[in-house]
């Protein structure tokens, strides 16, 4: 049997290939839009892929299942668990194999076992693994988003980024009850979650790739509540705000992904277009580094650094129907590939052109302005406070904020920035601040690109203030977040 982890850092998320090498035959579960990858990994093990499936609709990237079973010819399995509202919509077009818990399907000699595991969505499946020839009986669970390692699923996505109203409760409740079921199954069993730590499909998930069932029954907080009430209770709390373009991914996976094909590479533009787009208020996205585009920038840009947290950044702050356009540095071409790769993960196909960072010096020569974003010390920002001299916005999240923050800030966390701008005063400067200066970079250039002049950053966030021995407001026994 051929099992072969796929990890994209950036989602966070993991897919895999499961074959059989005597027969020739591999199944793709979970896959990215990435698809080369699977093809080029199978045709290097000698396999082809034969089967491709899916534990559920996801929220936080598009899936490429429809898009590889096309590519391959792979027969295409997909869940029919779960109430009217949450059936896949392409299913009956790509002739996909509908399955339902007890099911078992057959890649070669490798059986799987299809477990129905909602909570976190309420199609979700999980797949028992066997290696047939060994005769040892099952020896893991492919878990998707139900059991990661050190956490279980989230089962308030539906209502906080589908918006289906009323459903949270009972969904955790519905996770609890899969949770004891999944209890039940031996010890010894592998389990091979969906995503890794960084993905907001959970609150605490561990960074370690691959886990036993036995293990997490002692190390899971959430398999070692016996207590439903105390269970729903401690599943709700403290979940991170879901990206604004996860219900963007809920419909696009549920009714059936663009085929994204091959591509072609948006286009290197002039600066007379960067200046008239500029004028239209377009979405230009400059993806250098913080300091690079603290020092020198092009007003009406934004800032998402190309690193690790871009898609999540570009999902929160990018239109999904309007064009988008990129600013990359000049010494690195294969960075307009790189950003043009992570935004089709999530969806935001229409890069519609791109410019390398030269094209500030062709601005300035034509006699428009460039910007800088002022950055403030800890102990600036304390006196400015002491004055009532500024309104400090804390762009972390919700239950980072509640865990400790600085007297008198207001909480809006960077994503949300746009629709509540309103709460903001243009009379006098704004400071940001996060835990360590790499959100508050991007809410500084958001606020300068809608209008804010007197922005200001606070240089090392929550951290730097601590540990200068400044006043934070605490709740009785919590400690400061960490999360940057």
């Amino acid at each position: 049997m051929l099992l072969k982890r796929f990890y994209d850092t950036k989602l966070a998320q993991a897919s895999y290939m499961i074959g059989c090498q005597r027969t020739g035959e591999a199944i793709v579960v979970d896959p990215t839009r990435d698809v080369e990858q699977y093809v080029r990994a199978a045709a290097e093990e000698g396999v082809r892929v034969t089967h491709v499936t899916e534990t559920h609709i996801h929220a936080d990237f598009v899936s490429g299942s429809r898009e590889l079973a096309q590519r391959t010819g792979a027969e295409l399995l997909l869940s029919d668990e779960g109430d009217a509202d949450w059936k896949y919509a392409f299913a009956a077009d790509s002739k996909a194999r509908l399955l339902h818990d007890g099911d078992v399907f057959m890649v070669g000699n490798v059986r799987f076992d299809v477990l129905h595991t909602p909570g976190h969505t309420p199609e979700h499946l999980s797949f028992m693994v066997t290696d047939t020839p060994a005769g040892a009986g099952a020896m893991g669970v492919l878990t998707g988003d139900f059991v990661f390692v050190g956490d279980v699923g989230r089962p308030d996505l539906l209502e906080k980024a589908a918006h289906v109203a009323g459903t949270m409760e009972a969904s955790a409740r519905t996770l609890f009850r899969s949770l004891q079921r999944f209890k039940r199954l031996p010890d010894h069993l592998q389990l091979w979650p969906g995503h890794g730590a960084g993905s907001a499909c959970g609150k605490s998930l561990g960074a370690v790739p691959t886990t036993t069932l036995g293990y997490e029954k002692v190390a899971n907080w959430g398999l070692s509540i016996i207590d439903e009430q105390a269970f729903v209770d401690s599943v709700l709390a403290g979940q991170p705000e879901p990206p604004a373009y996860f219900a963007e991914m809920k419909r696009l996976n549920k009714e059936g992904p663009a085929i994204r094909g091959d591509g072609s590479p948006p286009a290197l533009l002039d600066v007379e277009r960067l200046a008239a787009l500029l004028l239209t208020g377009a979405r230009i996205v400059d993806t250098r580094s913080a300091d690079q585009f603290a020092t020198r920038s092009i007003p009406g840009t934004i800032s998402i650094p190309l690193g690790r947290s871009f898609s999540t950044w570009a999902g929160w702050l990018l239109p999904y129907d309007e064009d988008v356009y990129l600013i990359v540095d000049a010494g690195d071409a294969a960075r307009v590939d790189a950003a043009v790769h992570d935004l089709a993960m999530i969806g935001l196909d229409r890069v519609a052109g791109y410019w390398t960072s030269d094209v500030m010096d062709a601005y300035a020569r034509a006699k428009h302005a460039l910007q800088s974003i002022s950055q403030r010390s800890v102990q600036e920002v304390a006196d400015g406070m002491a004055e009532g001299a500024v309104t400090v916005v804390d762009v972390r999240g919700a239950s980072e904020y509640e865990a400790g923050h600085l007297p008198g800030a207001l909480n809006i966390p960077v994503g949300l920035l746009n629709d509540r701008l309103a709460e903001l005063p243009m009379s006098q400067p704004v400071v940001v601040h996060c835990q360590g200066g790499a959100r508050s970079s991007i809410a500084a250039s958001v606020l300068r690109a809608r209008g804010f002049d007197a922005v200001l950053n606070m240089t090392g966030g929550l951290d730097a203030w601590m540990a200068a021995g400044l006043p934070v407001e605490q709740p009785p026994n919590a400690a400061a977040a960490t999360t940057r």
